[in-house]
């Protein structure tokens, strides 16, 4: 039994030194540099850039984008469930059930904290 740890702490161990290996050894080589102060700046369809190019992103796209995620990887509990429903029987359908509910209750919870609301233009003083 402890062989099979074996195999996986030399994957581990290979595929860490692999990445160690890409980022700090060949990136550098690889990668262009230049002491042109041009270079470096943001580049806007050939205008010259005003402001910093770092600009704060709102919090509200972020949320969005994660309850996205979430309930896309929902769906992907949903089919193979599915698609063996008639084996689990009745043990699985309930643990699907509070699989379900629990989503479920977590989208009214942020439904009603306001987070699915997308930010319109009318609220940011823009026209509508």
């Amino acid at each position: 039994m402890l062989a099979q740890y074996g195999h996986v702490l030399i994957f581990v161990l290979f595929s860490g030194g692999f990445a160690l290996l890409t980022l700090l050894v060949l990136a550098p080589l690889l990668r262009f540099t230049s002491g042109d102060k041009r270079q470096k700046i943001a580049y806007e369809c050939g205008m010259e850039p005003i402001g910093t190019p770092y600009v704060p992103m709102d919090i509200k796209f972020y949320i969005f984008a994660l309850l996205f995620v979430v309930f896309d990887i929902e769906s992907l509990y949903l089919y193979p469930w599915a698609i063996v429903f008639k084996e689990l029987g009745w043990p699985g359908f309930t643990s699907m059930l509070v699989f379900i509910a629990v989503l479920f209750f977590g989208l009214i919870y942020t439904w009603r904290r306001g987070a699915l609301k997308w930010p319109s233009r009318a609220s940011e003083g823009g026209e509508r």
